[in-house]
C-alpha cells in the first residue's frame, strides 16, 4: 500500500487539531508543542509541523515569542465585529446559491441536515455538531460559485470558529441552529433567493447575539476584550 502524502498527512492532522479547539479540547492559550502532538496523533513531526502553521494562518492559532504555538485567545470583542460584518455576506452567499443550486446541491443540503437531525435525536458531541455547521455553511459557499467572496468568508472562518465551544455548550443551541440552517436550504430550494438572504442574515444575526448573552460582549452598556 502507497503510503500518504506529506500533503495529506499535513491536512489530516490540521482537521483532527482544527476539531480540537473547536470542540474545546485544546483551550485557548493551551501550547502546541510539535513534539508532544506528533506523538499524540501517531505522526511525524514534519505533517504536524505543517498543520500548526496553517492553524495560525487560519487565525486559530498565534506564535508567541519565547513560548512558541499557542491556541488563540477569544478576543470577544474582535468577535462580535466580525459576526456584525459576516451578516451581509453570507447573505449574499445564500442569495448567489439559491440562483446556481441544482438537483445534487438541494440534495447535499438536504443529507446535511437529516444527518445533523440524527446525530441531535441520538445526542453526539459537540465537536460533530460544529462539523455539520461549518460543512452546510461551506457547501452553501461552494454553491455560489463565487471566488471573491468565497476567499472573504474564508478569512472570518478562523477567528469566529473560535465562538463555537462557547456556542454549543448547551443543547438546545444545536437545534436553533438546525432549525435556522433548515430555514436557508427551504428557502434556496423554493427558488426564493431574498428569502435565502434574509434567513441566513437573521441566522447569524441570532448566533451574534446568543454569543452576546453568554460572553456580555456587544449588549448595551457592557463590554470585555477576551474569553478564555
Amino acid at each position: 500500500m502507497t503510503a500518504p502524502s506529506p500533503t495529506l498527512l499535513a491536512a489530516h492532522a490540521y482537521e483532527r487539531l482544527r476539531t480540537r479547539i473547536l470542540d474545546g479540547g485544546l483551550v485557548s492559550g493551551q501550547a502546541l508543542s510539535v513534539p508532544a502532538l506528533a506523538s499524540d496523533l501517531g505522526m511525524s513531526r514534519s505533517p504536524v509541523r505543517e498543520a500548526v502553521q496553517r492553524l495560525i494562518h487560519d487565525g486559530l492559532a498565534t506564535h508567541v515569542a519565547h513560548k512558541g504555538a499557542v491556541v488563540a485567545r477569544v478576543d470577544a470583542v474582535e468577535l462580535n465585529h466580525l459576526y456584525v460584518v459576516k451578516e451581509p455576506l453570507e447573505g449574499l452567499a445564500a442569495r448567489l446559491a439559491t440562483e446556481r443550486l441544482t438537483l445534487d446541491g438541494e440534495r447535499r443540503l438536504r443529507t446535511l441536515l437529516t444527518e445533523h437531525e440524527e446525530l441531535l435525536a441520538g445526542g453526539g458531541p459537540e465537536s460533530a455538531h460544529v462539523r455539520f455547521d461549518l460543512e452546510l455553511h461551506r457547501t452553501v459557499h461552494l454553491i455560489a460559485d463565487n471566488p471573491a467572496l468565497l476567499g472573504v468568508l474564508d478569512q472570518f472562518a478562523g477567528r469566529t470558529n473560535l465562538a463555537f465551544p462557547t456556542l454549543w455548550g448547551e443543547p438546545e443551541m444545536a437545534r436553533l441552529a438546525l432549525d435556522e440552517h433548515r430555514a436557508i436550504v427551504e428557502a434556496m430550494v423554493a427558488g426564493d433567493p431574498e428569502e435565502a438572504d434574509r434567513a441566513a442574515r437573521r441566522h447569524v444575526a441570532r448566533i451574534r447575539i446568543r454569543w452576546a448573552r453568554r460572553t456580555g460582549v456587544g449588549l448595551p452598556g457592557t463590554g470585555a476584550s477576551a474569553v478564555s
